[in-house]
């Protein structure tokens, strides 16, 4: 059986993967700050873990790859915050480095060398904000574009031994990192995307034959429609 670690799995985007990944038969290891009832579905463990606290993320980490077969890692956690760069608080600047750039780094380094044997794939939920200006939001954008960089990098570094390092980014998706933003979303459906549609694009790319990587795929809605709150 093809085993998998997600990263914010409990909910958005990575709640959708996991469930896309275990109804197409694979086990997944989900990591996440909390779950609920909900989660708890046949190829998925669920496993709690906040990524910022970086020895416990070495140790969760570890625990799982010495006794699992890791062939795919898709680090999707991310949070953002969103202000003028002055009114931002530290803190949170700090846990978006942490959570969006800091971890994904330190949990393909850990699982790398058993990647590159299995021959597995790497897929890096980056962000559209990666690719252009974010007033409001340049912390946030720096550190997806931070990720973008590392995607593109790691693949060329990686390439060679077989690994495919996809760098996915998505646009406005329907999920909780939007409520600390400082501005909302057209409710019409053809201006966001769903998470279940962003896990599709993982299987996109895990059904390409052998020697071929989607390195880059951009997921955008087709109405551009937001207002400052």
């Amino acid at each position: 059986m093809n085993k998998a670690i997600v990263t914010g799995a409990s909910s958005g985007i990575g709640k959708a993967i996991c469930r896309q990944l275990a109804a197409n038969g694979w086990l997944v290891y989900g990591i996440g700050r909390s779950f609920d009832q909900s989660d708890d579905i046949a190829g998925i463990e669920r496993i709690v873990c906040d990524i910022t606290d970086t020895a416990k993320l070495i140790k969760t980490i570890k625990e799982i790859n010495k006794n699992h077969d890791i062939s795919l890692l898709i680090n999707n956690a991310g949070v953002g915050f969103y202000a003028l760069h002055e009114e931002l608080n530290p803190v949170k600047i700090s846990q978006m480095v942490r959570t969006n750039l800091e971890a994904p780094m330190i949990i393909t380094n850990l699982l790398l060398r058993d990647l590159k044997k299995n021959k597995g794939t790497i897929i890096n939920i980056s962000s559209i904000t990666a690719e252009k200006t974010n007033p409001h939001g340049c912390a946030y954008g720096a550190t997806k574009a931070g990720l973008t960089s590392f995607s593109h990098s790691l693949f060329e570094e990686a390439r060679k031994y077989g690994v495919r390092v996809v760098n996915l980014e998505p646009d406005m998706t329907d999920t909780n990192l939007y409520r600390n933003a400082d501005f909302t979303v057209d409710e019409n459906e053809a201006a966001r995307i769903q998470p279940n549609e962003v896990a599709d694009a993982v299987l996109y790319v895990l059904g390409q034959r052998e020697g071929l990587v989607m390195t880059d795929i951009t997921i955008r809605p087709q109405l551009h429609r937001i207002a400052r709150k």
